[in-house]
């Protein structure tokens, strides 16, 4: 039960963080995603009225038909194109996009990808993190031969002399 309770606090986090930063920053009306385990829905809203522009969701009838289980990231591009051909109709190109306390992953990222292909603009695609460039070997410093033991005059004791390997 543990676990669960972080993982709600995380999600919480994340989303008051993204709105907090898509209603400081922009003008543009809202692409915001709802995401459950069996479909998935879009809408543009427009704050400043309060009201919602268009919608689309896999419990449409059509979209429904079309793409058999909305829980998958077929059904995600699907409701991705619809939303976005229903925006341009209504004379909107572009939107913020909000994706709520969801990554960006899997049937998020699809429905973005399908919406901004579509012709819908959501601003820029972020380009993958490029890979680290491999670590170079380091070149080995150069060691100092170690001088072997003078056991001539000062041993005490015994009289064992230890032989240090050379390398």
């Amino acid at each position: 039960m543990k676990h669960e309770k972080k993982i709600g606090r995380q999600r919480l986090r994340r989303r008051r963080r993204v709105r907090k930063q898509l209603k400081r920053h922009s003008t543009r009306p809202r692409l915001s995603v709802f995401r459950s385990h069996k479909h998935i829905y879009a809408q543009i809203i427009d704050d400043a009225a309060g009201r919602t522009l268009v919608c689309a969701g896999t419990v449409e009838k059509p979209l429904r038909e079309q793409a058999g289980y909305g829980g998958n990231q077929n059904a995600a591009s699907m409701v991705g194109q619809a939303i976005a051909q229903r925006a341009l109709e209504a004379g909107i190109k572009q939107v913020a996009f909000d994706r709520r306390e969801y990554k960006y992953h899997g049937r998020i990222a699809a429905l973005a990808d399908a919406a901004r292909d579509a012709g819908l603009d959501l601003g820029a695609k972020k380009p993958p993190p490029e890979a680290p460039p491999e670590p170079q070997p380091k070149a080995e410093p150069k060691k100092k031969k170690k001088s072997e033991p003078k056991s001539e005059g000062k041993s005490k004791g015994k009289s064992e002399s230890k032989e240090v390997p050379k390398q």
